[in-house]
């Protein structure tokens, strides 16, 4: 179904649409939609034996997908390690951009961190996306390093970016501040 079938032939709203994402546990049913957007994201897919073997890790990785109606918009997912969580994806299909998808499931992968007891989170995000930096960033994250030529496909760099003290009160009030304003369609 394309997105002219599910809203009618109209443009998806901006600010309902993140209303509208349902975050459930990615099954092996929804591997053929997330690796179609990871082959259209990527230039160095991950396959669908690769998210099986990390499906698999059910103690020590969560991973999600969003959908709207019947389609699949995004996923994402986190390794954990003592009280670190180690985001390592999260991709919206590219029609699905600027519509608060990626904060729905960043929002929904940070606080199932905290509920698992988890203190700090990492990543490493492309240094030409400005894009993820600025949602990133949004959610506390601030830059820490730079990684040289992680993405070997293209040589290049990754910034890391740590969240601290995710597990704080004070955490808490930022998250339901991003969840307000996501409601709120600002």
């Amino acid at each position: 179904m394309t997105m002219d079938e599910l809203f009618g032939g109209e443009e998806p709203p901006g600010a309902g649409v993140a209303d509208a994402v349902r975050v459930t546990a990615m099954r092996r049913r929804h591997l053929r939609s997330v690796v179609g957007i990871e082959e259209e994201c990527y230039p160095r897919p991950w396959s669908a034996t690769l998210f099986l073997s990390e499906l698999a890790q059910r103690t020590s990785r969560r991973y999600v997908v969003g959908t709207v109606g019947p389609m699949l918009v995004g996923y994402s997912g986190v390794m954990y390690v003592e009280d670190e969580g180690h985001v390592t994806t999260l991709t919206v299909d590219p029609a699905w951009h600027r519509r608060g998808v990626g904060t729905v499931l960043l929002l929904d992968q940070v606080r199932a961190a905290v509920a698992r007891g988890t203190r700090h989170l990492t990543l490493e995000v492309r240094a030409s996306n400005a894009p993820a930096q600025v949602l990133y960033r949004r959610f506390g994250f601030a830059p820490a390093g730079v990684r040289r030529n992680y993405y070997a496909e293209t040589g290049e760099d990754a910034i890391v970016m740590w969240a601290h003290e995710v597990d704080t009160e004070e955490y808490a009030r930022r998250l339901a501040g991003i969840e307000a304003r996501l409601r709120s369609g600002a």
